[in-house]
């Protein structure tokens, strides 16, 4: 018992304050509390229902008296958000993050697939003039995954069928067709309002469709953990029906056709975690299906990778050759339907084959980012809020808009991540931008999950160290991004990896690429699992089974 109690102490004195989640609908709000700080009420959040006077609000917001902290609300819990929310300081700071998951995804290693009591929910809009933001509670878990996809269109408010209300905008499609768009629309949950001190805006992007038809509704994306678990349970239903014997030779080569959509990093990556699965694991179980397996790379761009210089590039594609994967630069593809011939195929169409379509089990599709629909509505929002500390004081507003990036659409942030040009009466007072939805006013960065997490992290430390928005400006130094290099799995134990000076490839590159993530991993816990999963897969192989 002495030795178990001391062990305990031990990963305790490891850990950080702990914090109290209230998980809403698929949005996550998570409290911050330590020993040394005093507790905010059990329920911080002002119910709409009921009542919603600014007063009552304010009242909740003040409730520890003359020692209370800010409250610092982050929009999403992506690398921006989760990393920024672990680096303030939660003696000076209460922490809340609304993002449409209730966990942290560590996207490198989705390719190759903490902490009290929950609510869930959805954030439906800013009221930057009183700085609230709407939430809905209590949804389902299919409509927290289905939301994760790319909206269909941007229409108008309320067009997904929801009451008009002039203080609550919905401002999210739901991007699925027909019968679960129905279905969606009949579950409402309970409006509650958030206040906020200062407003950190890092709700990342979804997955660029480009229109095409049948995209949204037959491809797969590879953005979430939920992306990733239909991805293998596809992977492996096509090998199932490819098995019966009612299948002929000819279903057979359709249905264990595999497309990936995207030559970039995550595309790449995908393509090669895949051809292991199938080689490594599937083949033991499915020898004879083997003849029949493909596996395709198709990508708009004439050359894949274009991060990496030509020589990483052509290694790759040297490799991917050796191991069965085609390589399809220059190809447009025009749009996906069903097959059909009963068996759960697709047909893609691409213009470079005239009227001849490709069949394919499986289409993965990673081309690209496009902005959140929340972007999109509050860089239209007119603002009427103080500017300058003078005119706080004078409780003077004036009409304001977030500044949006001409090509991204995302927010302008100047060299301080404040939502705004550079120039003092430019930018948005306490409100920040970071990650994939922040476009720099000077510098155009990638949207890479190293961006963002050196941003995060530079903007918790401003926090931490002047507070306002005003003292961030004047006294801490702009960001700059430092690049660490490049890093991708090309399959086999092989990897690229590619610094500022020079580019390495092969087994050394392999164990660089394992090492980097593991020492990203957000937590020892979290670097001890990933690091027994990957040796159990080495000694026993990927556990197959459908669950």
């Amino acid at each position: 018992m002495a030795f178990s109690r001391l062990v305990r102490s031990f990963w305790q004195s490891l850990a950080r304050p702990r914090s109290r989640f209230l998980f809403c609908r698929d949005v996550a709000v998570a409290s911050s509390t330590s020993p040394s700080t005093p507790a905010r009420p059990a329920n911080p959040l002002q119910h709409t229902q009921g009542t919603t006077d600014n007063s009552e609000i304010k009242a909740i917001t003040d409730a520890e008296g003359p020692k209370k902290r800010e409250r610092v609300v982050v929009l999403g819990s992506g690398w921006a958000g989760y990393a920024l929310v672990r680096n303030l300081d939660p003696a000076k700071y209460e922490r809340i993050i609304i993002s449409p998951r209730s966990y942290f995804v560590f996207t490198p290693l989705l390719a190759s697939t903490s902490p009290d009591c929950f609510h869930q929910g959805w954030a439906d809009d800013v009221d930057f003039t009183n700085k609230t933001i709407r939430v809905e509670t209590n949804p389902d878990a299919d409509e927290i995954n289905s939301r994760t996809l790319p909206p269909a269109t941007q229409s108008p408010p309320h067009s997904d069928g929801r009451d008009s209300d002039s203080s609550a905008v919905s401002i999210i499609q739901t991007p699925s067709s027909g019968s679960v768009k129905e279905t969606l629309t009949k579950r409402k949950g309970e409006m509650i309002t958030v206040p906020y001190d200062k407003l950190i805006l890092a709700v990342g992007a979804y997955s660029q469709t480009f229109d095409i038809p049948g995209v949204r509704e037959h491809a797969n994306f590879l953005r979430d953990v939920g992306d990733a678990r239909s991805i293998r349970l596809r992977v492996l239903q096509c090998f199932e029906r490819a098995e019966l014997p009612s299948t002929a030779d000819e279903q057979r080569r359709k249905l264990l056709h595999f497309a990936v959509v995207g030559g970039g990093p995550t595309g790449i990556e995908f393509a090669a975690e895949l051809h292991d699965l199938i080689h490594d694991d599937l083949a033991r179980i499915y020898p004879d299906l083997m003849p029949f397996v493909g596996l395709t790379v198709y990508d708009i761009a004439p050359k894949i990778l274009p991060m990496f210089d030509k020589k990483l590039s052509s290694y790759t594609i040297d490799t991917f050759r050796r191991q069965g994967i085609h390589v399809k630069t220059k190809h447009h593809l025009q749009g996906i339907r069903p097959d059909k011939d009963g068996k759960g195929g697709l047909k893609i169409k691409i213009q470079e084959y005239d009227d001849d379509e490709v069949g394919a089990g499986i289409v993965v599709w990673s081309t690209g980012l496009m902005q959140n629909p929340l972007v999109a509505r509050l860089v239209e929002k007119d603002i009427r809020a103080p500017v300058t500390p003078e005119e706080q004081q004078l409780c003077k507003q004036q009409t304001r808009h977030i500044v949006k990036a001409e090509k991204s659409g995302g927010f302008v942030v100047d060299d301080h991540l404040r939502s705004g040009h550079s120039a003092p009466n430019d930018i948005l007072p306490e409100v920040y931008a970071i990650g994939d939805c922040a476009v720099m006013e000077r510098e155009a960065l990638p949207a890479t999950a190293q961006v963002a997490s050196q941003q995060a992290k530079y903007l918790a430390k401003a926090l931490n160290n002047y507070g306002s928005c005003e003292a961030v400006g004047n006294k801490s130094k702009p960001f700059l991004f430092l690049n660490l290099g490049t890093i991708a799995y090309i399959g086999s134990w092989r990897a690229i990896a590619q610094s500022s000076s020079e580019g390495l490839t092969g087994r050394l590159a392999w164990i660089l690429w394992r090492g980097a993530y593991i020492t990203r991993s957000m937590s020892i816990r979290n670097k001890i699992m990933v690091l027994v999963h990957w040796v159990m897969t080495w000694l026993f192989g990927r556990d197959i089974s459908r669950f």
